[in-house]
């Protein structure tokens, strides 16, 4: 029988309190914010740099785990040049658009482009570069964080049905904390409270339910 997902339910003061910590203690948000921007750029061909070249300055630190055993040469870098440039139109209809505004019939979408993600950037990597280049729709994890919902990752390639039900469980939480529609940076501030809770494990109370079987 399948575990139940764990979503946890943070308040504002949590995500605040959140971010506090993630500021202070954590050196990657600076990465983060300056692949966002370059992201931006090279999408809206405003920079020499290409969307690849923007995505790599965040995964190598962010991801800094994949690349121990999976190194950032030439052949892996034209493998997500011709990713990015095969799931372009994809990617363009997602960017603009809130995790709420998935329907049910785009599932298969979602799954089919995490798979591809994760094929060439593994489960973690998957997730960072979608968010990235669609930051209101694509939630983040890691694998502590997915642990803790009770979220099993397999071998890569096999992840999209979890990375989707992950997406439902945001959903709700963005639902909880947004009775008037979306907010701008929402899951960047969820993947703080996520981050700081469960893969760093500092201080916190939040109460737990469950969400489906």
């Amino acid at each position: 029988m399948r575990k139940r997902e764990i979503a946890v339910l943070p308040t504002w003061e949590q995500l605040q309190r959140s971010r506090t910590l993630f500021q202070e203690y954590e050196p990657g948000d600076l990465f983060y914010r300056a692949a966002t921007e370059l992201v931006a750029l090279a999408l809206d061909g405003k920079t020499q740099l290409s969307v690849a070249e923007s995505l790599a300055a965040l995964l190598q630190t962010w991801n800094a785990k994949y690349y121990k055993l999976h190194p950032f040469d030439t052949e892996h870098f034209k493998a997500l040049e011709n990713l990015l440039s095969s799931r372009r139109s994809t990617i363009d209809a997602f960017r603009s658009r809130s995790i709420t505004s998935m329907a049910a019939h785009e599932s298969q979408i979602v799954a089919g482009l995490f798979t591809a993600f994760e094929l060439v950037l593994g489960p973690v990597g998957a997730a960072k570069a979608l968010h990235l280049l669609a930051p209101e729709f694509f939630p983040l994890w890691d694998r502590d964080i997915t642990k803790a919902y009770r979220i099993n990752l397999g071998a890569p390639g096999t992840n999209a049905a979890q990375f989707v039900r992950f997406m439902t469980i945001v959903v709700k939480q963005v639902a909880q904390l947004v009775s008037n529609g979306p907010c701008d940076g929402l899951l960047k501030r969820l993947d703080e409270y996520n981050y700081s809770r469960f893969t760093r494990g500092w201080s916190w109370s939040g109460r737990q339910v469950n969400y489906g079987t």
